[in-house]
């Protein structure tokens, strides 16, 4: 334990002494969630991307970061009381619950657990098609509205609001706890980074660590009408890449042939025509094994029979549709194109990027390989921006594993629960180097509708789903 000097060169809040909180009070009621993520939602804490340059916040956006800190300790005053909060490139926060068995076993503290969230948010360019503004945190009785409801700050209160619950109850983990909650997952990711720098520093390797990521999905497989909690147990890479064309440009009016805009539109052509290969992880084919015995009768024989149907199971999930089909390979999806400034100019250069998600089992530098080869074209320039590849997979199986699946079981009992390969990306990626065991869960009930909601109009959580995730991590942290 530092002392007070040390405490505050490394930016630390103390605990009070004693690790209780500072004065005796009751567990805030079922309507303290909703009221703590409605104000949290008001704070516009936008991560942009500028200039190719990630970061959370910029002139009076990052006042928004430093009101949604301040306004913290308030909502949960016992938290603050019993843990160290500390600062992490600016205004990533990491709490440390420190465990009452490590005082008498130092070795206890090695099995310390990691809870994740992030309390950035993708821009709202759009308010006006919102049925409640998108930083109103409006509460309809039903839902709460507001950019960031689902993506995060939602799982942020519910790790929040579950430990002040149980700090008010009198308990204390028996191994130490850290809540990392990063601001800038949305764009950079690279505080999450340095928090889990700062712990492989100080020699902490979480036994667990659990991230945003899969949810309790309804709708989530064909043929399946349970439920499904679908836990991330790894996720694919993600990379930017730039494609480049120059060309000498000129007037309009006398164009040369595939001039800088037609050598790229062919290059983009070709990588739409040609697909990357196919293939099923194990995972997803472990996904298919738990759902067999909930699916109609022919579906439940070909998901029994996986290794024997792997390759037109794979063939199929190809053609279902947009979802299935990036489950079986790299996908490249042209996100931004730039040209001439001016309609009767001809562009001296033309850029567009390509958004690559990397699937488990392949590299970055394969990747790139394998996009040289689609555009076959040398006058086409490619340029990594940034990326990663894939995340080491998590097993399913094993004591973390089973603790998840059982405190899931126990709030959810109607879901079936799978491990499953993300196509986004989180934070959790970050901790890999230090954690075998990375799970992506939010422990939030979402339909067809609500996942479509998040990064886009209307995002909304419902109350008695913010509920279930207190409740939710409350479980979990009785077990960690």
């Amino acid at each position: 334990m530092r002392n007070p000097l040390q405490n505050a060169a490394a930016g630390i809040t103390p605990k009070s002494p004693g690790g209780t909180p500072g004065s005796p009070g009751h567990a805030p009621g079922a309507g303290h969630a909703a009221a703590s993520l409605a104000e949290l939602v008001t704070y516009r804490t936008v991560s942009i991307r500028a200039g190719g340059t990630s970061r959370a916040g910029a002139g009076g956006e990052t006042a928004e970061f430093e009101s949604f800190i301040a306004a913290l300790p308030r909502l949960y005053p016992a938290v603050h009381a019993a843990m160290e909060l500390e600062r992490v490139n600016g205004h990533a926060l990491l709490y440390r619950w420190p465990g009452s068995a490590v005082a008498e076993d130092p070795a206890a503290g090695h099995r310390a657990s990691v809870l994740m969230a992030h309390y950035d948010v993708v821009p709202a360019d759009d308010p006006g098609e919102w049925t409640h503004p998108p930083f109103s945190g409006h509460n309809d009785g039903t839902f709460l509205w507001g950019r960031g409801t689902l993506d995060d700050k939602g799982q942020l209160v519910a790790i929040l609001e579950a430990a002040e619950r149980l700090l008010l109850a009198g308990y204390a983990p028996a191994h130490d706890l850290y809540f990392s909650f990063g601001n800038n997952e949305e764009t950079a990711g690279n505080s999450a980074a340095a928090a889990a720098d700062l712990l492989a520093g100080r020699g902490v390797l979480p036994w667990l660590v659990l991230d945003e990521g899969g949810a309790v999905a309804g709708g989530a497989f064909p043929g399946v009408s349970r439920p499904a909690a679908v836990v991330g147990v790894a996720e694919k890479g993600i990379l930017d890449v730039e494609l480049l064309t120059r060309d000498p440009g000129g007037h309009a009016s006398t164009p040369p042939r595939m001039g800088a805009t037609a050598r790229l539109a062919r290059a983009i052509t070709r990588i739409e025509r040609s697909p990357f290969p196919q293939s099923l992880p194990e995972v997803t084919a472990e996904m298919l094994r738990r759902f067999g015995p909930h699916t109609p009768p022919p579906l439940r024989a070909v998901f029994a029979n996986v290794a024997l149907l792997r390759a037109p199971i794979t063939w199929l999930f190809g053609r279902l549709g947009s979802e299935t089909n990036a489950m079986t390979r790299t996908t490249v999806a042209i996100t931004t194109l730039e040209g001439s400034s001016g309609a009767n100019v001809l562009a001296a250069t033309a850029k567009a990027n390509a958004n690559i998600r990397v699937a488990v089992g392949e590299t970055v530098e394969g990747t790139m390989a394998l996009l040289r080869r689609i555009i076959r074209d040398p006058k086409v320039e490619l340029h990594v921006v940034e990326g990663n590849g894939p995340s080491p997979v998590s097993p399913s199986s094993g004591a973390q594993w089973d603790l998840l699946a059982d405190c899931i079981g126990q709030v959810f009992p109607e879901a079936i629960i799978t491990p499953y390969i993300m196509m986004g990306g989180t934070d959790s990626r970050r901790f890999t180097g230090i954690c075998g065991a990375v799970y992506r869960f939010a422990p939030f009930f979402m339909d067809v509708r609500a996942r479509g909601s998040i990064h886009a109009v209307d995002e909304k959580i419902g109350l008695e789903t913010l509920e279930q995730g207190v409740r939710f991590y409350e479980t979990l942290m009785r077990e960690l």
